[in-house]
């Protein structure tokens, strides 16, 4: 409703309405059709991307459900665990140590991945659940995300750039007092108070992507096997960059996904190999069976001399075409998960 109006406003009462120059109407019509195309688009993308989520190898079968439930001491479920998640690219532990499991979705969590109670599911590298977009925003739209604050901000800025000097007239009777005076005024403050706060939040991701974090991760830091490392996941801002834009920079600025990774393994800065992971020889591109399922996951070095976005030249293997539907995730309405704390 407010970008409705603000449209109205825009448009109808001030170039149209107000402005008198043939050259600047045009300008600021065309301009102004500019910034709003490209902030609908991403914001439409925010609203209807739909969050990943794990895929199937990351549930637990109906027999290893069993044998969980089962198991009434803390140690045992883990022992159980450690043995389900042994060739699934986990790195991330709770800070006590544990398999990070959700027992109320039945499946080890990914890394970066939590459970959302909005939307009732894990959510792959989730970020935090949006009131704006009635979304979660994760791994699927955190870059959508990233350019609708960046074009609502334009958006904004240039609305009040434009507005500033009728508004300035309309408050000096410069100008004829009509019923585009409201419009005039109103629009300029509103236009005003938003860049104000969409800057603050903008920049405040900003500095989330050149480190590499969620805003989850900001406020409690990963933990591995050696303990929180709230910079586990940084290789540099260059290659954090890419990690969320991709690699071809024809479509950093279009709401298209190009994030790169499947979302449920990211390399990590770590020097120390997890003992629990079978280790992975430099220069080698190996998969690992994920347990009763014959669809690879790439064995996730942690090394700098093996990590694909260290090395330019180093690349995971990835799933098969046959596996496009795992690699997004599956959601199953019926299950019931667990709130994180």
């Amino acid at each position: 409703m407010i970008v409705g109006w603000s449209y109205y406003a825009y448009v109808i009462q001030l170039c149209i309405g107000s402005i008198t120059d043939i050259g600047e109407k045009v300008v600021c019509v065309v301009a102004y059709h500019l910034f709003f195309i490209m902030f609908a688009w991403a914001y439409w993308k925010t609203i209807f991307t739909m969050p990943m989520n794990p895929s199937k190898e990351f549930h637990l079968s109906y027999t290893d459900r069993e044998i969980l439930e089962r198991e009434e001491r803390g140690e045992t479920q883990q022992e159980v665990l450690r043995r389900i998640a042994k060739d699934l690219p986990i790195y991330t532990r709770t800070l006590s140590g544990a398999i990070r499991y959700c027992d109320r979705c039945q499946l080890v969590k990914p890394d970066r991945c939590h459970h959302c109670s909005v939307c009732d599911k894990c959510i792959l590298k989730m970020d935090h659940h949006c009131p704006w977009v009635n979304n979660c925003v994760g791994f699927s739209n955190y870059k959508f995300f990233l350019l609708f604050l960046a074009y609502s901000l334009l958006y904004c800025l240039f609305i009040a750039a434009t507005d500033l000097q009728y508004f300035i007239k309309f408050w000096t009777n410069g100008l004829p007092d009509t019923q585009a005076k409201f419009h005039i005024m109103f629009l300029f403050f509103s236009a005003a108070m938003f860049s104000i706060s969409l800057a603050s939040l903008f920049g405040y991701h900003c500095w989330l992507v050149s480190k590499n974090r969620s805003t989850l991760e900001a406020f409690r830091a990963p933990a591995f096997r050696h303990g929180a490392d709230k910079n586990g996941f940084s290789l540099g801002f260059g290659k954090n960059l890419r990690q969320v834009f991709g690699d071809e920079k024809k479509y950093w600025l279009l709401p298209v996904f190009s994030s790169l990774g499947d979302g449920c393994s990211f390399p990590t800065c770590l020097v120390n190999q997890d003992p629990e992971q079978p280790s992975t020889p430099a220069g080698l591109n190996t998969t690992v069976k994920s347990v009763g399922d014959a669809s690879p996951f790439p064995a996730k070095p942690l090394r700098e001399s093996q990590s694909r976005l260290l090395i330019n030249g180093q690349s995971w293997t990835e799933s098969d075409g046959g596996h496009e539907e795992d690699k997004h995730g599956t959601s199953n309405p019926a299950m019931v998960i667990e709130n994180e704390t």
